[in-house]
């Protein structure tokens, strides 16, 4: 893990320090940790994480809430969702009608996963020890092309509605404070999610227009949200299967 995972993770060591300092009892400190984006299991009636209606997961009865007309990558908002306790980092887009988040979690707040431990981790970092990334094999190789991987990663979740509900409301009013104009804002620590969002992303950071993969990207979200059939494939493999026009710009495969 990164110097910076070890210093977050430090984070709640050091206000648990402070916390039992003089004026705050054991009794003050359980609740200020409970109401603070340090802890999105307990749940507590009054916690202002969950104060107000739900602000994440899906808010219309549209049946074409995921068929978007354009799509962007939010840096600000990508950075935003990134800070907030418990997120690895997140990748977050627009479009007409919502905001998608792809993130990956490093742990450092407790009950970010509603049920399971440390056994039900769908990562093994156990390599790292090693001097490996994938401590089945040896091999010491990372796909550059993936975000989130089985070894040596920061943690992902397989179905997005095991994601706490605290931590996605957190999301959320982040989220809807920074662009109040989005309908519904939809949340997921799904690997293969986060690795296809991650293609997106490196399509905007190069300065490419994302309009080329619209179609692609609502088969993606549809496939994450609505249980949808396929999953496109990935850009990088696109890209090989496709080549461009005379303008060097990639054209996708109408079909996906």
């Amino acid at each position: 893990m990164t110097r910076g995972y070890l210093r977050r993770a430090l984070v709640p060591l050091i206000v648990l320090a402070l916390a039992f300092g003089p004026g705050l009892s054991g009794c003050g400190y359980k609740r200020y940790v409970q109401n603070s984006t340090y802890d999105y299991g307990t749940k507590q009636k009054s916690d202002p994480k969950m104060l107000g209606s739900r602000m994440y997961g899906t808010a219309t009865a549209n049946p074409y809430q995921h068929d978007n007309n354009w799509i962007e990558y939010s840096s600000i908002l990508s950075a935003n969702v990134s800070n907030i306790n418990g997120v690895a980092g997140a990748l977050v887009f627009l479009t007409d009608k919502n905001a998608y988040v792809g993130m990956t979690l490093d742990w450092t707040a407790t009950g970010t996963k509603k049920t399971g431990g440390a056994g039900s981790r769908e990562q093994d970092n156990t390599g790292s020890n090693e001097g490996v990334y994938n401590v089945d094999n040896g091999s010491p190789y990372w796909n550059n092309q993936r975000i989130a991987g089985p070894y040596n990663s920061y943690f992902t979740v397989n179905d997005h509605n095991q994601i706490s509900s605290e931590l996605k409301q957190t999301i959320a009013v982040q989220i809807r404070r920074i662009a109040p104009t989005v309908q519904e804002v939809h949340i997921s620590a799904n690997q293969e999610f986060v690795n296809h969002l991650v293609q997106y992303a490196q399509e905007a950071w190069a300065g490419r227009p994302l309009a080329p993969w619209h179609d692609s990207f609502n088969q993606l979200v549809k496939h994450q949200f609505e249980a949808g059939n396929e999953v496109p494939t990935p850009i990088n493999v696109q890209k090989l299967q496709h080549a461009g026009g005379a303008d060097g710009t990639i054209r996708p495969n109408p079909q996906h």
